[in-house]
């Protein structure tokens, strides 16, 4: 009789090894949603897409977009990728850079690290507004932890319960609470 034992570490669902090409993924700013951040929807949307990178580039707000937003181009140097979405048609596939307009305000400057968190659109891969993107200190950060712990429980937020203080201080109590209140009172 013989026995196989597989010395393997069994990864967790953000633990993504990404060969990155030096190919851009071009991100709409679906800009019309009332919720932006890592926490919309009443139960929780599912994410399509959530990393951390460097910003690389940044624009001149541009108010010409329209009267419904200004926009500000820039461009982001992917670091780690923590979840994707395989299922969305215009997903992520390897891209070491994205660009989007959803800029404006945000008070990000060349060279700092963000954590962003996109949703699907239409079968798309898309940022629904500014609190979609949080400066970090360092990709350790507590938020990414947080949000690594959330994406491997499958986006449970009792998983992450013990983390309500943490995003309450980065503005995203109610958000938190109100998915929380659902989860909890789901059966």
């Amino acid at each position: 009789m013989a026995y196989i034992f597989s010395c393997k570490k069994k990864t967790a669902k953000s633990d993504i090894e990404i060969v990155f090409t030096q190919d851009t993924l071009q991100i709409p700013y679906t800009y019309w949603w009332d919720e932006a951040g890592p926490f919309i929807g009443y139960c929780g949307e599912p994410y399509s897409l959530v990393f951390t990178g460097v910003l690389t580039h940044l624009e001149a707000a541009d108010e010409k977009a329209g009267p419904l937003y200004t926009s500000q181009k820039g461009v982001i140097q992917l670091e780690k990728v923590l979840y994707i979405n395989d299922e969305i048609e215009g997903k992520y596939a390897s891209q070491r850079y994205v660009t989007m307009d959803s800029f404006h305000q945000l008070d990000l400057k060349v060279s700092d690290k963000v954590l962003v968190f996109c949703y699907d659109y239409e079968n798309k891969v898309t940022i629904p507004g500014d609190k979609s993107i949080i400066k970090i200190g360092d990709y350790d950060h507590p938020l990414v932890e947080s949000t690594k712990e959330y994406i491997d429980s499958g986006q449970n937020v009792l998983e992450i319960k013990k983390d309500s203080a943490l995003w309450a201080a980065y503005g995203y109590c109610d958000s938190f609470k109100r998915i929380l209140r659902c989860k909890e009172d789901s059966p």
